[in-house]
């Protein structure tokens, strides 16, 4: 067992649960997103089928790096474990401190990425632009009325797994615009009773999201081999985008019902301290937490794989 290749995991779990946050920019800041990449489009491409008829399920898995995967993943479960009990609860305690840390977190994480390209012209710009507008447009907009409708339900997941891929996307907050937020995490609580048709909701969402994964990990892969720079340019631009959802001072607009059937936020809007309705600015905490963000991608910046080599497997996938 990989120790790293599971806390890594459990990092991207964390993420992943928190809409607002990508696990795709965990994935690329700990320097595993090019290997993530591979393992994915590999799982279901002519390689590791191949491979299986020719030579038997053990070398399928070692062509899948199933070993890599299945310890990702564990990592991943356990950090929406995690996620669950502890960091929805400190977010309902000291949301502007939380909020504070994952904003730090994902501005470093954008100049990490962005001092990946090597050549800037009106294209990267314009892609940089386009994709801060597109992401922001996205923190806007009201969301959807949910539908447990299969077909809907299967597009639902192969649209918000691609943030797992995706830097600056949150598939959590992808869910939520959509309307299925509540949908998919009630139907998996009801599944659990024995519920027939949550069964088949969850079904059609897994579906979704193996297809969703199967064809948008080769689209990526495509696009950093062939256009590496302007791929990282919307990349970048997609987590600045997504500074709004992240700013730790923000009063609700409205709610919605969790799958505990309590009132959490929906629509937020941010403000300044002095305007904040909060029961506390906790500006000292938020500012610690702000400066912990930024270290944290610094560090991994400067002791784990350097952004060059990250970068030239993704070119060579």
């Amino acid at each position: 067992m990989n120790t790293a290749i599971i806390l890594k995991g459990m990092a991207m779990g964390v993420a992943e649960a928190i809409p607002g946050v990508s696990g795709g920019t965990i994935a690329f800041i700990t320097g595993i997103y090019a290997r993530l990449l591979e393992a994915i489009g590999g799982i279901l491409g002519p390689k590791v089928i191949g491979t299986l008829r020719k030579d038997g399920m053990a070398s399928a898995w070692k062509a899948a790096d199933g070993s890599f995967i299945l310890q990702l993943g564990l990592g991943m479960v356990i950090g929406l474990g995690i996620a669950v009990f502890s960091i929805t609860e400190l977010l309902e305690m000291y949301p502007p401190v939380v909020w504070a840390f994952f904003f730090g977190l994902i501005i470093a994480s954008a100049v990490y990425i962005g001092k990946q390209i090597t050549k800037w012209n009106f294209i990267t710009l314009g892609l940089l632009l386009l994709g801060t507008a597109f992401a922001f447009w996205l923190t806007t907009i009201n969301p959807l009325a949910g539908s447990d409708s299969p077909i809907l339900v299967f597009l639902a997941g192969a649209i918000a797994i691609t943030a797992l891929i995706l830097p600056g996307i949150s598939g959590s907050f992808i869910l939520l615009l959509l309307g299925m937020y509540t949908v998919v995490l009630g139907s998996v609580k009801d599944m659990a009773g024995g519920d027939a048709d949550a069964l088949t909701t969850v079904a059609f969402f897994g579906l979704g999201c193996l297809v969703g994964l199967a064809l948008f990990s080769r689209i990526i892969t495509y696009t950093f081999k062939t256009f590496p720079n302007q791929t990282l340019a919307l990349l970048t631009g997609f987590m600045l985008g997504s500074l709004r959802t992240l700013w730790p001072w923000q009063n609700v607009l409205s709610t919605r019902i969790n799958s505990a059937g309590e009132a959490v936020p929906l629509l937020q809007t941010p403000v300044l301290p002095s305007a904040y309705e909060g029961d506390s600015t906790f500006l000292i905490g938020v500012v610690i937490a702000f400066l912990a963000g930024l270290a944290i991608v610094y560090f991994m910046d400067r002791f784990g794989p350097a952004a060059e080599e990250e970068v030239g497997v993704l070119e060579g996938v």
